[in-house]
């Protein structure tokens, strides 16, 4: 860790850092964060990433994971509850709806796009928590494993298991895939997982 001097290197730092995080930072709160929200979150972790300075890592790579877990802990401590269900909800359309040309969407070819996304999105939503924010670290925020695995707190190895785990439960739900390895699918409507009974 590195030790930051008062003063004028302190700001030298701050505003260093936040100039090359903020553009990632940014479209990682709103990703997770409603629209009027997106401001005052990244406030919230500028002032404790200001608060904290003295205990910013010295590697690029590193400095940039601290910073997205302050982030992360702020955003959680928003969103208590169903914060992830809400927070990385893919907003879907009604898939019968009928297209611009009046066409039926489930057997107009210029439709299947969007078959896709609505097929993706169910999918997405029946994963656990867990899962979904493993694969948004790994996707949507591209860190590498060392960095995810410091957003979350848990070790690289760890985050590479949950990880394969979430890609393997996602292809499953697409109906791509063989049944996780833990035959345990998880069922939002309990909010537990259960065993599964089949031989």
């Amino acid at each position: 860790m590195s030790h930051q001097p008062p003063g004028p290197d302190r700001e030298h730092v701050f505003r260093s850092l936040y100039e090359s995080v903020y553009p990632d930072l940014l479209r990682f709160v709103q990703r997770r964060s409603s629209a009027d929200q997106v401001d005052d979150v990244i406030a919230d972790a500028c002032l404790v990433v200001w608060r904290r300075l003295d205990e910013l890592p010295d590697s690029r790579d590193e400095a940039r994971a601290w910073v997205f877990g302050i982030t992360r802990n702020v955003l959680l401590g928003r969103h208590r509850g169903d914060r992830r269900r809400h927070a990385l909800a893919v907003r879907l359309a009604d898939p019968t709806t009928p297209t611009r040309n009046g066409t039926d969407p489930r057997t107009d070819p210029a439709a299947d796009g969007v078959a896709t996304r609505i097929d993706l999105g169910r999918a997405w939503h029946r994963l656990s928590p867990d899962h979904q924010e493993a694969l948004a670290l790994a996707v949507f925020e591209r860190l590498a494993a060392p960095a995810a695995a410091a957003v979350l707190s848990i070790s690289p190895v760890a985050f590479r298991l949950r990880l394969s785990r979430a890609r393997r439960a996602l292809r499953h739900q697409l109906g791509t895939g063989p049944i996780p390895d833990d035959k345990t699918p998880y069922d939002r409507s309990v909010g537990i997982q259960e065993r599964n009974t089949a031989s």
